[in-house]
């Protein structure tokens, strides 16, 4: 029978928090690159990655919640080590049992469950970045199997993971690439599938996680290949919005930990004869993580309540996209003002703020930089508003299903025409305004379910203001270029 999820949720925070804080020193553990075999073994033994296994294949049954549970409890102790699990729930089991053949699931699952396996996926190459589209690993078709060529990097776990969803091109007789993307299954195992790792990256931060160059020269069965419904490029789609829309999971504990950090420390340091917390300028730093706290949360339910699985999410761009950015920007955030209100202590490596700052810097530029992706949603409301033929944002996004409730709220802020020609940094300050309104709805719609009033309050108040000053640089936005040739007549030293 299976555990009930609040006695598993329970078990496994109490066991990291002992395992972290007591038999190892994760402050320790943290400045190594990887974890050692015993600490890993340990963790696994928890089963954390059954919450995206199938229960038909003895794993807890794909549920968001639990997904999103298991993210934010690694997160508050570890940010890498949720990140971890982020990558083999996100982008490879969530995948892997939508899309993967039915002959490979009994002994792809098994191993996850009992043999402590870890996935990963490969669509990033070292020339084209974001530009998935132009990738040119590629594969061509035999009778019994396919061929893979290319080169991947960048991608978590490794050199550690045991299969990896590898994406490609197919190639035609005439060596031209497919626009379309297949993606197929690797066993790293199985010599004849084996990627190797040309080199390893010393990466600035999450030390837990070994990034690197990978060369892929190998060959799958048929049956490897991930079954697509329509397109692979929709298929591409589905994984990356589904992943995005579990980064509020990492985030939560996360911030989680930011705010309860502050609040400790700022409740226990005496400055001048009072706590630091009954400064004016204390408090209002501490309600900014707190307004990333509730915003997370909101985050977390929408989420939980729309990207299963079962949900074809290739079309949900602006939810995927707002939640992503935001929620990366807020744990940055967080981190830089808990390092604040540390003082000298915050800053050291070993130190949980100061080493957020570090390791939370890397989420607002995988999986699309943040500043690709606010564009994005800008570029969906202005086409949606062009498509009505409405100019008043205010009235466009009081329209829109994902901005009704908020907008009326911000009708002083919002009451503008949208301008004909808008250049990409517009298009970056109107995306991060969405995605604050998008992701504020989330929290409003919470506290009719009961969350509290005053948490919506306060996060109310913060991006409120946010907004306004936002807006204040759409519309009288700074048009200042590089001057590449600059170095004449700019020596100071020859105007004195």
């Amino acid at each position: 029978m299976k555990e009930n999820f609040d006695e598993f949720i329970t078990r496994f925070r109490e066991r990291l928090h002992n395992l972290f804080h007591n038999e190892e020193d994760i402050n320790a553990l943290s400045l190594s690159r990887g974890l050692p075999e015993k600490v890993w073994k340990e963790i696994m033994d928890l089963k954390p990655l059954s919450v995206a296994v199938p229960e038909n294949y003895n794993g807890r049954g794909l549920e968001v919640k639990e997904c999103l549970s298991v993210l934010s409890a690694a997160s508050y102790e570890s940010l890498p080590l949720s990140l971890t699990f982020g990558i083999n729930i996100a982008l490879f089991l969530e995948p892997f049992a939508k899309y993967g053949n039915d002959e490979m699931k009994t002994a792809v699952f098994d191993r996850f469950m009992n043999h402590g396996a870890m996935g990963g996926l490969m669509i990033t190459e070292p020339d084209y970045g974001s530009d998935a589209l132009n990738m040119q690993t590629n594969f061509v078709e035999t009778e019994n199997s396919y061929n893979l060529k290319g080169q991947k990097h960048w991608q978590g776990l490794t050199g550690m993971a045991d299969y990896w969803l590898v994406a490609a091109r197919r190639k035609n007789e005439k060596g031209e690439l497919a626009r379309d993307i297949d993606f197929f299954v690797t066993n790293d195992n199985d010599s004849s599938q084996k990627i190797h790792v040309d080199n390893y990256f010393n990466n600035l931060g999450l030390y837990m996680i070994p990034y690197g160059l990978n060369k892929i020269d190998l060959s799958v069965p048929h049956n490897q290949k991930l079954q697509q419904p329509r397109t692979g490029i929709k298929m591409m789609l589905d994984i990356l919005h589904r992943s995005r829309l579990q980064f509020p999971g990492m985030g939560m504990g996360f911030i989680k930990r930011m705010l309860d950090e502050a609040l400790e420390h700022c409740n226990s340091r005496i400055v001048g004869g009072q706590k630091l917390f009954n400064l004016d300028s204390v408090r209002y730093q501490i309600s900014r993580i707190q307004a990333s706290y509730s915003i997370c949360s909101g985050m977390c339910a929408r989420s939980s309540s729309m990207s299963g699985i079962d949900q074809e999410l290739s079309g949900k761009g602006l939810e995927a996209n707002s939640m992503k950015a935001l929620v990366t920007d807020l744990m940055q955030e967080a981190a830089q003002i808990c390092v604040q209100l540390s003082g000298s202590s915050g800053y050291k490596l070993d130190h949980i703020a100061g080493r957020g700052i570090v390791d939370s810097r890397p989420f607002q530029i995988f999986e699309g930089s943040n500043e690709m992706l606010y564009t994005q949603i800008a570029e969906a409301v202005t086409k949606q508003m062009k498509r009505i033929k409405e100019t008043k944002v205010f009235k466009a996004l009081c329209d829109m299903d994902r901005t009704n409730r908020i907008a009326p709220m911000l009708k002083k802020q919002l009451d503008f025409h949208l301008p004909e020609n808008l250049v990409q940094r517009q298009m970056v300050v109107l995306g991060k305004v969405v995605a604050r309104m998008v992701s504020l709805q989330y929290v409003n719609e919470m506290a009719d379910k009961g969350f509290r009033t005053d948490l919506f309050d306060n996060c109310f108040k913060h991006m409120s203001m946010d907004i306004s000053r936002l807006l204040a640089d759409f519309t009288e936005y700074n048009n200042a270029e590089p001057i590449v040739e600059y170095n004449e007549n700019s020596n100071w030293i020859n105007f004195i």
